[in-house]
C-alpha cells in the first residue's frame, strides 16, 4: 500500500518556525513528485510547494514564495518542508500528495494522499 504520513505540525507564534516531513512508502520515489497543499478555514486546497525526484524541480507558490524551502532525502523517501516567518494566514491543514513523474498545480493529477498536519500561527 502506498503511505504518505505528513508530520512536523503545531503551533507557533507569528514569525516562527516549522518544518514538515512527509515520508512515502510503497512507491518509487524517485519516479514521483511530492505536492504540499494546504487548506485554510472556508478557503480552497491550494498548492504551495513542490519537489520532483524525476526531474529534480522544485516549485513554489507566490505566496509564500522566499519562505519556503522544500527537499528530499531518497534514502529515507523523505520530502521536507522548512517553513519561515510564519504568518497567520499560513494556519491551514497542511497536505502532502504525490504524483507520476513531475510537478503539477493541478489538484487531480495527484495519485496519493496523506493525512494532514495542523499548522496554526498565532498573532
Amino acid at each position: 500500500d502506498v503511505q504518505l504520513q505528513a508530520s512536523g505540525g503545531g503551533l507557533v507564534q507569528a514569525g516562527g518556525s516549522l518544518t514538515l516531513s512527509c515520508a512515502a512508502s510503497g512507491l518509487i520515489f524517485d519516479e514521483h513528485a511530492i505536492g504540499w497543499f494546504r487548506q485554510a478555514p472556508g478557503k480552497e486546497l491550494e498548492g504551495v510547494a513542490c519537489i520532483s525526484r524525476s526531474d529534480g524541480s522544485r516549485v513554489y507558490e507566490d505566496s509564500m514564495k522566499g519562505r519556503l524551502t522544500i527537499s528530499s532525502d531518497s534514502a529515507k523517501n523523505t520530502v521536507y518542508l522548512q517553513m519561515n516567518d510564519l504568518k497567520p494566514e499560513d494556519t491551514a491543514v497542511w497536505y502532502c500528495l504525490a504524483k507520476i513523474k513531475l510537478c503539477s498545480s493541478f489538484l487531480h493529477s495527484y495519485m496519493y494522499w496523506g493525512q494532514g498536519t495542523q499548522v496554526t500561527v498565532s498573532s
